[in-house]
């Protein structure tokens, strides 16, 4: 698990003022964590096509010692996302300004942590507060990756009743991207049980073969959740509670989430 301020040192750094006709092809998997009272699990993710644009939410399990689904706040914020996004014409998608709306409309009990990103002709805009994220790959190499929010070990940015945390406290991101770029957006079940080189040789291995996003999307969530079962596989929650003076051995056992996105040339008129 990686740590970093919410200021963004990234802003800018990809602009670029050659412009071509690009889009999102999306596909997505989920993998709730086994467990008979919450089904559903924890996470919550939206494609919209229309927009361009997707969201991804991981409700805090803490909130099940209070007898809360912090899952169906989760949900809620996702479609209160959807919602706000319906205002807004494609290509002025503002993901802060979203989630900040949405949040205004998310009144459940419980808390998440949330990232959503739009693509604005060719620059990708994000907002990421917590622990979920994402990442982009160009030319077979990790571009960039979102860092981790969190107050401590294990204990992200949220929102939600009495978080203390503000969708203000997002960070956001603008990148430049280009057609070929693949961006994998994922809670933390994904990034705390495999390493960002893992899942960029995942990812190659599946391009290579042509795979679509939604199977690229099933192989990384499949490869996390045995990493995740697995007591003394490197990953790297195991590592960060080491170096938080913890003991934690192997992989985390939790909700999984991925979001692959392709960005490809347009050629419609």
């Amino acid at each position: 698990m990686e740590t970093g301020a919410y200021t963004d040192l990234t802003d800018n750094l990809f602009r670029s003022d050659v412009k071509e006709r690009i889009n999102i092809l999306s596909g997505s998997f989920y993998i709730p964590k086994d467990d008979r009272s919450k089904p559903e699990g924890d996470d919550a993710h939206f494609i919209c096509e229309e927009k361009q644009t997707i969201g991804i939410a991981d409700g805090v399990g803490g909130w099940t010692k209070k007898g809360v689904n912090a899952g169906e706040y989760a949900r809620e914020l996702m479609i209160n996302s959807i919602n706000a996004l319906h205002t807004v014409p494609r290509g002025a998608v503002d993901p802060k300004r979203v989630l900040s709306q949405a949040y205004s409309k998310t009144k459940l009990p419980g808390s998440c942590t949330a990232c959503l990103l739009s693509l604005n002709g060719n620059i990708l805009r994000a907002a990421n507060l917590g622990d979920s994220g994402f990442m982009v790959i160009r030319n077979g190499n990790v571009l960039y990756k979102s860092p981790v929010q969190q107050h401590g070990f294990n204990h992200p940015y949220q929102l939600g009743q009495g978080s203390g945390d503000h969708p203000s406290s997002a960070m956001r991101t603008e990148l430049t991207m280009e057609a070929g770029d693949v961006i994998i957006v994922g809670t933390d079940g994904l990034f705390d049980n495999m390493y960002s080189e893992e899942i960029l040789l995942w990812v190659t291995q599946e391009i290579n073969q042509s795979s679509d996003p939604q199977m690229i999307a099933w192989r990384l969530a499949e490869a996390a959740l045995y990493n995740s079962m697995d007591k003394f596989a490197d990953t790297p929650f195991a590592r960060a509670s080491r170096e938080n003076g913890g003991n934690h051995s192997g992989g985390k056992i939790d909700d999984i989430t991925v979001i692959v996105a392709l960005i490809l040339q347009d050629y419609s008129v």
